[in-house]
């Protein structure tokens, strides 16, 4: 006997394509040796330009976050978990701006808009949520793109926050949150 499917679909990713990424990340980090894999043709500058360049992103994640929650206090018990998970992954990265609860004024500033006002916090709350996750999708497949060129420890360490950045878009976009 087969189950009618659901009346209520929320829209965006369901949780099992979220967590089937996720472990499809996992999986594809731990095909990979360990800590010194990646032979003699592995960079270390490399390796640590791409672990500053992660740093740098959660960092400006982080950054866009407050933003959002500065203009949007009502978001705040939906985001505050989102952002400190985005800083944890910035310290993870090597990261030490991000430590306290507010992103440094530098990132804040870049977040809350530059110049042209790209990255501008809209006034709507549910466009607050769409940029957040538009800028953790991007984010997630930048880092998932660039797993074949970093040593195996920083490989798995990508692909782990970039699981956590597709289930934070899940969380963004679901209707009922």
């Amino acid at each position: 006997m087969s189950f009618p499917s659901s009346p209520r679909s929320a829209p965006g990713p369901s949780r099992r394509s979220v967590l089937a990424s996720a472990a499809g990340a996992a999986l594809l980090a731990g095909c990979t040796g360990g800590p010194g894999s990646g032979g003699a043709d592995t960079d270390p500058s490399a390796a640590d330009r791409a672990r500053a360049r992660a740093a740098r992103d959660s960092e400006e994640l982080a950054g866009r976050y407050t933003a959002v929650l500065a203009a949007h206090p009502g978001l705040a018990e939906r985001l505050r978990p989102l952002r400190a998970e985005v800083v944890r992954h910035a310290e993870a990265f090597g990261a030490v701006r991000t430590a306290s609860p507010k992103a440094s004024p530098s990132v804040s500033a870049r977040a809350a808009g530059p110049q042209d006002g790209a990255d501008a916090v809209p006034a709507a709350a549910q466009d607050a949520l769409a940029l957040l996750a538009a800028a953790e999708r991007e984010l997630a497949d930048r880092r998932a793109a660039a797993l074949p060129g970093v040593p195996g420890e920083l490989a798995r360490l990508l692909a782990s926050v970039a699981a956590a950045g597709a289930a934070h878009v899940y969380l963004l976009t679901e209707a009922d949150g």
